[in-house]
């Protein structure tokens, strides 16, 4: 039934206002919550009920925000704080992801004796910083982390430059582990008596890392820029050999698993050649002093790292027989001489596969001393070896 004008004018007016109070609906913001202050002076003082100033219960802050960080450093001040403190030991307060609850708990507990007007030397600081390294910790250049205002405070207490302190502070040596502080210290001093560019100490960080791991002993005292630059690209060039002869090895690998209907994965290769099916080899001179005696190792090298190390230690060329001990054409030995906890590279030996001593090299490939070639002969009768 068709209907009438005034019919039809009203159910537009009718679908125009539902139209329009439903769009009301889509736009009007709800209703937020009120700031939860209670759950923020809750997670401050948890930990730390001992160290509160003020009472808990009389904070009536005027806070309009919501973000829960935010309301957590401001119950930390009003909890803890007597004096204002740099944003670097407020942080932690705001944001501790990545970090191991006994790091945040340090953090905090540093955030509560400076700012509560205690000594940060006594509340644990000491372990890490001087007393001197400690004000300037307090009292960082520029807007820093945690870390950086802490490297940038010795750097300040071995530099009379700043710039050097705040370049120090912008390299890697902030990131790494608090256990290696000691070596990384003397890192810091090495960069405050030879200055450099953020980049040039970020490309020395990862190497003076690998020198820290494999000596723990290892320091840069005593080097020079030049001379650690020249170290540094040593290491580089030994990691490209390391690289080149693993890659010939997994092919080298791969195509023997091939040949016998295999397919391993690249996680099913060992990380070394297979080698001769000969024994490492030891003997341990007589004497009733123990720490005068010394022991005499035969060792063979089955890996790239091996191979590039006993290359750079003896000064020669050993690592580009890689290829024959992949292939199996030839086996790599080292004698070494072990005394009062030092190890010493003697001689570099090649044998063939009829267990022959083709090549014996000492350092820079000298010929074998005497005392070494009786060595030799040891290992070579116990072992089954011919020596030409």
């Amino acid at each position: 039934m068709a209907h009438s004008l005034i019919q039809r004018r009203r159910e537009a007016e009718r679908a125009r206002v539902e139209a329009y109070e439903l769009s009301l609906r889509h736009v009007s913001q709800r209703t937020r919550p009120p700031p939860d202050f209670e759950t923020a002076i809750y997670d401050a003082r948890r930990g730390f009920e001992a160290d509160i100033v003020r009472d808990a219960e009389a904070w009536k802050p005027r806070m309009k925000t919501r973000d829960a960080a935010r309301l957590r450093l401001a119950a930390a001040r009003y909890l803890f704080a007597r004096y204002p403190v740099a944003e670097h030991l407020e942080h932690i307060w705001i944001d501790g992801a990545g970090l191991g609850a006994g790091e945040i708990h340090l953090r905090k507990r540093w955030y509560i004796a400076a700012a509560g007007g205690g000594s940060l030397y006594a509340a644990g600081a000491a372990e890490w910083l001087s007393r001197k390294e400690v004000h300037a910790f307090l009292n960082p250049l520029g807007s820093v982390g945690f870390e950086a205002a802490v490297w940038q405070a010795i750097a300040r207490s071995y530099a009379n430059d700043p710039a050097v302190a705040m370049r120090i502070a912008r390299t890697r040596i902030t990131q790494t582990p608090r256990a290696q502080h000691r070596f990384w210290r003397d890192v810091v001093r090495f960069f405050c008596a030879h200055p450099t560019t953020v980049e040039d100490m970020d490309d020395f960080h990862d190497y003076l890392a690998d020198c820290h791991r494999r000596d723990p002993e290892y320091t840069p005292k005593g080097r020079s820029l030049i001379s650690l630059g020249r170290q540094m690209r040593d290491w580089h060039r030994d990691l490209d050999a390391i690289a080149r002869i693993e890659a010939a090895r997994r092919r080298a690998e791969a195509a023997r698993n091939r040949a016998r209907g295999l397919a391993a994965s690249p996680e099913q290769i060992e990380d070394r050649w297979l080698g001769v099916a000969i024994a490492d080899w030891s003997w341990t001179t007589s004497s009733k002093d123990r720490a005068k005696r010394e022991e005499y190792v035969v060792v063979q090298l089955r890996t790239a790292a091996a191979l590039v190390a006993e290359t750079r230690g003896m000064r020669h060329c050993v690592a580009t027989y890689a290829t024959k001990c992949i292939a199996g054409h030839a086996s790599i030995w080292s004698l070494r001489r072990r005394a009062s906890g030092d190890v010493q590279r003697l001689l570099t030996i090649e044998l063939d596969t009829r267990s022959r001593a083709v090549q014996v090299r000492g350092f820079a490939n000298r010929p074998p001393l005497a005392e070494e070639s009786k060595i030799l002969e040891r290992w070579a009768q116990a072992r089954g070896i011919m020596l030409l």
